[in-house]
C-alpha cells in the first residue's frame, strides 16, 4: 500500500495520514484559512533524505509531473489541493504544504 504522513501546524492544516491501496488516486488538501498565500508549494521528504520540491502554484490547476497528478490551489489562496492520479509504493513518503512568496 502507500501511505503518507503530513504535517500540522496552528495556522496550516494537512490530514495526519493517508494510506491507499498502490495505484488509487488520492488527494492531500491543506488548509491555511487565516493566510492568504502568494504561492504555494508541496514538498515530499524520504526517509534520510532532504525535502524535494513537487509543485508550485500560485492559483488554478498546474499539473504535476513527479509524481504524477496535479495542484489545485483555490481562487482566495487559502486552501490547496495535491491529486496523485496513480502513487506507487515508492511515492510514500513525508508531503508537506508551504506557502512562499
Amino acid at each position: 500500500s502507500f501511505s503518507g504522513v503530513v504535517a500540522d501546524t496552528n495556522e496550516v492544516q494537512q490530514e495526519p495520514w493517508a494510506e491507499i491501496a498502490e495505484g488509487t488516486g488520492l488527494n492531500l488538501t491543506c488548509l491555511h484559512p487565516k493566510i492568504v498565500a502568494d504561492s504555494t508549494h508541496w514538498y515530499r521528504q524520504f526517509p534520510h533524505q532532504p525535502p524535494q520540491l513537487v509543485v508550485t502554484a500560485v492559483r488554478g490547476t498546474k499539473p504535476v509531473l513527479e509524481p504524477a497528478g496535479q495542484l489545485w490551489v483555490s481562487a482566495e489562496r487559502r486552501w490547496s489541493r495535491l491529486c496523485l492520479s496513480g502513487p506507487r509504493r515508492g511515492d510514500a513518503a513525508v508531503y508537506y504544504c508551504a506557502l512562499g512568496d
